[in-house]
Order: C-alpha cells, then sequence, then structure tokens
C-alpha cells in the first residue's frame, strides 16, 4: 500500500489549500470524507456478502452430506428389516417366500369364520348379559358392601347376620 507519514500529508494539504483556495477547502474536504465513508460501506458490504455467500456454501454442503447419510440410514435399515422378516417367514414356514406366516396358512372361508366367531365373543362380553346366565356360569347377581363382607367372612365371627 502507499506509505503516508506526517510529512507526506502536510504537503498534500498545502498543495490543496494553494491549488483550491481557503475558502472552498472545508467543503471539498467535507466531500471527501463522505466520499471514503460510503467507499468504505461499499467495501465491507461486499465483504459482508463474500463472507455470507461462502458461509451458505458450506451449509448447503452440510446439508447434502446430511440426507446422504439419512438416505443411507433408511437404506440400511430398510434392507436389515427384509432381511430379518425373510428370516423370521423362513423360521415360521420353514420356506423363503415374501407372504406372511398368518396370511399363507389361512383360506379365505377360514378367515371368515374366525372373523365371525370374534365378533360373536366380543358381542358376548360386552352386551347385557341375563342374570340367569350369570348365575349359571358363575358371575356375580348381587354385590355385597365392604362392611358386609367382613362381616360375613371374619373368622370365628357370628355369620348369621349377613347383609344383602
Amino acid at each position: 500500500m502507499i506509505d503516508l507519514g506526517l510529512s507526506k500529508l502536510a504537503l498534500i494539504g498545502i498543495v490543496a489549500l494553494v491549488v483550491i483556495g481557503p475558502e472552498k477547502l472545508p467543503k471539498v474536504a467535507r466531500m471527501v470524507g463522505s466520499l471514503l465513508g460510503r467507499a468504505q460501506r461499499y467495501i465491507n458490504d461486499v465483504k459482508s456478502e463474500v463472507s455470507r455467500e461462502m458461509e451458505l456454501d458450506e451449509l448447503r454442503k452440510m446439508q447434502e452430506e446430511v440426507q446422504e447419510a439419512a438416505k443411507d440410514v433408511e437404506s440400511s435399515f430398510t434392507r436389515n428389516l427384509s432381511d430379518t422378516e425373510r428370516e423370521l417367514n423362513t423360521a415360521v414356514n420353514g420356506s423363503d417366500n415374501d407372504v406372511p406366516y398368518a396370511f399363507a396358512t389361512a383360506r379365505p372361508e377360514q378367515a371368515a369364520a374366525k372373523v365371525k366367531s370374534f365378533r360373536k365373543k366380543k358381542l358376548a362380553r360386552t352386551s347385557a348379559v341375563p342374570t340367569w346366565y350369570k348365575q349359571r356360569h358363575g358371575g356375580k347377581s348381587h354385590l355385597l358392601s365392604g362392611a358386609a363382607r367382613v362381616s360375613k367372612y371374619r373368622p370365628g365371627g357370628n355369620a348369621s347376620h349377613s347383609f344383602r
């Protein structure tokens, strides 16, 4: 760069005073200072823009690397899952086919019968069951309170006072 010392700056100031004149020198000095300030701001803006672009490029590269790593993990996971599924099918069926065990052995009419019996069982569990059916199959027909239960089942106590 240009090496400007104090003596060179004084020489430039004297020449400017002689050439421009004392009445216009302050105005010219202000204008030169504002132009230098604008130039510095412009240079700083360009530098920051270049650094932002470089950072964006680095971030894009990192994003691509992360996406590639995620794809690799996903492919290895699906590969391991399919290998495990194939091994399980081989162990259960004794053959290496891609049809799951439940669907390989069940025929459509067997599956329909299983669904129908499941629905009947579920309906029997969730519907209101008559009292005679509960009594026949061991269901409770009435409930005892806690005090009545203690009194009824107390060892050595008087069980004749059962509460209903």
